[in-house]
């Protein structure tokens, strides 16, 4: 009897296609250290306050000096809400493009991080905003629970994966870029 010795004569057999896994490209991500995560926090919200707090304070202060009232039809509180609403459209410009080029916040750029999916490919605008932000923040408004949350959330840092609870709820990873 005359068997077939490849498997390419046997219609039965199972295919021998190459099929490589999706993920980086040496195959190993590296995650951000903590305190660079940390760093990363407080430079975006320190960026956020030049760019949009900072002028509206400014603005209404020197209206408050002069009135001895908040008065935001001042021209120096209109000048200040005037800047910041520039500065919270150059903020929001520089934030869209870095996070849908490269999943990075302008911190994260400047610190050389970047957020991706566990499997090590790209993650869009979308997953960022609403799972990793939006649901933090629909959590975050109910009472009691939104308290919690807020507090386990960043402490889920410390665990082996290093991943925060918005990291788990959006299958995403902060890894060195």
């Amino acid at each position: 009897m005359n068997e077939p010795t490849s498997n390419s004569a046997n219609p039965y057999a199972p295919p021998t296609a190459a099929v490589r896994d999706v993920g980086a490209p040496d195959g190993v991500l590296e995650q951000a250290e903590r305190g660079t995560r940390f760093g990363a926090a407080l430079l975006d919200g320190l960026v956020l306050l030049v760019c949009v707090y900072l002028p509206v304070l400014f603005g209404v202060g020197f209206s408050a000096l002069r009135t001895r009232s908040v008065d935001f039809t001042q021209t120096s509180a209109v000048l200040g809400v005037g800047i910041a609403m520039i500065g919270l459209v150059v903020w929001l410009i520089f934030t869209l493009r870095y996070v849908s080029a490269n999943g990075q916040t302008i911190a994260k750029r400047w610190l050389g991080i970047k957020v991706v999916r566990t499997d090590g490919s790209k993650v869009g605008l979308g997953r960022i905003f609403w799972m990793r932000n939006f649901i933090g923040v629909l959590i975050g408004i109910i009472p009691i629970v939104g308290f919690i949350y807020s507090l386990a959330d960043p402490l889920f840092i410390f665990g082996e994966k290093r991943r925060c609870v918005h990291d788990l709820i959006a299958d995403t990873m902060v890894v060195n870029a």
